[in-house]
């Protein structure tokens, strides 16, 4: 596959995908012409079909991955090889409508509490307060704190986009501890290697750990952090187009999600029975 590979890999770059996505499309389709041991240039549609059913049946790969076969396959076919599109159907899975888990805010202070260093804790601080992807939090660098403007500078986000978000001036105060107990100079947030940035499997282990030891059943990994950050602004009054700058949704349909999560606080005394008109007495 390798006049093949290159050629995908220079459609990928002309494209601006991200080095993860090159990465995993280029894993895709090595793993379709390994399963038929043939180049993939001479795989027909009902061997890419009969492909993806056994990813799905007999591997048992979720939905997100199958997903990235799928539009691996739909690019080297249609956009590298040329092939026709009618002659060559690729399905698209449909995504199952799944709403995340909410950790309340007990549950946050427990697991902060228990992350293990200082670095651990700083990290996963960061990641809710500002409500940042894995990938955006470990490649923050110092220089991005502005601590005039309180904001936070996230470049090349998701989409190859920068975007400002909030720095609280508690954040600010953690992570000013942090600093003088690990003195970081370039990233944040750097592994072993200080030249170089945390990886983000680091920070999933991270969030694990600290959720492991405040015995949080819910699931779901650090991005459940991020989707904290969205419903709780969301419940604090802050608008849904204010979120979705913060987050970086392209769409607001994206962020309008939150909604079906939000939890609508009522008044203690009352229970909703007593919210229906006509029941005084007895029957």
């Amino acid at each position: 596959m390798g006049t093949l590979r290159n050629r995908m890999s220079d459609a990928m770059q002309l494209r601006r995908f991200s080095p993860r996505t090159q990465q995993a499309y280029l894993g895709a389709v090595a793993g379709l012409a390994k399963h038929y041991h043939c180049s993939p240039d001479q795989i027909d549609p009902s061997q890419v079909q009969a492909y993806l059913l056994h990813l799905t049946r007999e591997r048992g790969l979720s939905w997100s991955s199958c997903n990235v076969a799928v539009a691996a396959f739909r690019f080297f076919y249609f956009d590298v090889l040329g092939r026709d599109r009618t002659e060559m159907r690729i399905p698209v899975r449909q995504k199952p409508s799944k709403l995340p888990e909410i950790l309340s805010r007990e549950e946050l202070g427990c697991l902060f509490a228990c992350a293990l260093r200082p670095n651990h804790r700083a990290l996963l601080l960061t990641t809710y307060a500002a409500g940042l992807r894995v990938s955006e939090v470990v490649r923050l660098k110092v220089s991005d704190l502005d601590s005039q403007r309180l904001m936070i500078r996230v470049e090349q986000a998701k989409g190859q986009k920068d975007r400002y978000t909030i720095l609280s001036p508690r954040l600010l105060e953690e992570l000013r501890l942090y600093w003088r107990s690990c003195r970081p100079r370039l990233w944040l947030f750097p592994s072993t290697q200080p030249e170089r940035a945390m990886h983000p499997t680091c920070a999933q282990k991270i969030y694990y750990l600290a959720k492991a030891r405040a015995q949080i059943s819910k699931s779901g990994g650090i991005h459940t952090l991020r989707h904290c950050f969205a419903t709780h602004l969301l419940e604090a009054g802050v608008d849904l187009r204010t979120i979705q700058t913060l987050m970086g949704h392209t769409s607001l349909t994206t962020t309008q999600r939150y909604l079906q999560i939000k939890r609508q606080v009522l008044d203690s005394r009352q229970d909703l029975i007593d919210l229906l008109p006509g029941l005084g007495g007895q029957p």
